[in-house]
């Protein structure tokens, strides 16, 4: 069985396919045939060195990635032979609150990951795919949709159809966000700092786009656009020195999600700014398996594609990392593990 391991802090071309045992199946365990893998900027994050991981060994990377049941270990009742699953970013995170123990391992960080041809994993980490998803699409959900998710619809303060969502960039998350808004019956705001970008982003339905190159101080815009309201939830992405903007651009009693820290978090948030508006800064760290299920099913119902921008062979995992780092994609990269340069 083939696999690809990585060194952390190796460098994309520290990414090595190797030849990788196979195992008898514990207690609870499930062996998966995988289809997919998508890449997230977590991945990117592993290879320079800059995620904070608890292992000195090389791992199995990547966190999400979507295949078949090919065998279940004695005890397993939640899935069965042929099931078509993905795996959860947060294995021991099956639902509720976050806690330390919940999250204390996450997929192709701290433990073995998805780009393989097989994975093993014990059944509670597995939620069923539905019918309406291929596997490719199934591989875009548990961190970028989840995350998407549980910033809109779990941490916000009941957000409600009509009320504004702003995206920062046009990245997996951030593209979801705007599928799964739409979906939901909200208004959008996108940023971004290609006019190309900011055109696909209308053609998958975003109300409004703002380039913040041509338009620095965007948390204005998005107030004129807004009628001085302001939108009800922001998916902070980490941009340097953006933090202070999306505080000036949430609503009242809105809510800021940090959902990644792209290029570093620059300058202090001033409390008094928080306090004044009952403005909430929250921490969205991906979510539980409870949450996977959730946004699979309503992209199933809904009809939601998640926009793929590109689909990159097993052999050619290196190249698909280099293009998720070039930052020329607009949605999800994906690795087609099922087929061969």
């Amino acid at each position: 069985m083939r696999a690809y391991q990585i060194l952390h802090g190796a460098n994309i071309d520290g990414l090595h396919a190797i030849e990788y045992p196979v195992r008898d199946l514990g207690l609870g365990e499930v062996r998966i045939r995988v289809h997919a893998v998508a890449l997230n900027y977590r991945d990117l994050m592993i290879a320079s060195g800059n995620y904070l991981v608890s292992v000195d060994d090389p791992i199995i990377p990547c966190s999400d990635g979507a295949g078949e049941v090919l065998a279940v270990g004695p005890g397993v009742m939640r899935v069965q032979v042929g099931d078509r699953v993905a795996g959860s970013f947060f294995p021991f995170w099956h639902e509720g609150a976050p806690t330390p123990a919940k999250i204390r391992n996450g997929l192709g960080g701290d433990i073995d990951g998805m780009l393989a041809e097989e994975v093993v994993l014990h059944e509670d980490a597995l939620a069923l795919v539905p019918a309406g998803l291929s596997f490719i699409e199934a591989a875009t959900m548990p961190c970028a949709a989840v995350t998407a998710w549980n910033a809109i619809f779990v941490s916000s303060n009941h957000i409600k159809p009509g009320d504004t969502v702003l995206l920062l960039g046009t990245g997996g998350v951030s593209i979801l966000g705007l599928q799964l808004a739409r979906a939901a019956g909200l208004r959008t705001i996108v940023t971004s700092s290609s006019d190309e970008k900011l055109a696909r982003a209308r053609e998958l339905g975003a109300h409004h786009t703002i380039n913040y190159n041509t338009i620095p101080e965007w948390q204005d815009e998005v107030l004129h656009l807004t009628h001085g309201v302001g939108a009800q939830v922001v998916l902070e992405v980490g941009g340097q020195g953006t933090v202070n903007r999306s505080v000036a651009a949430v609503a009242m009693g809105g809510t800021v999600a940090i959902i990644g820290g792209v290029s570093g978090f620059g300058g202090e948030v001033n409390p008094a700014t928080l306090l004044a508006s009952a403005k909430r800064l929250v921490g969205v760290h991906v979510g539980s398996r409870a949450m996977l299920e959730d946004v699979m099913r309503f992209v199933d119902a809904s009809g939601v594609k998640p926009v793929i921008d590109r689909v990159f062979t097993f052999d050619q995992a290196q190249d698909a990392y280099r293009y998720l780092a070039s930052g020329a994609h607009v949605g999800k990269v994906v690795i087609d593990v099922t087929k061969a340069a």
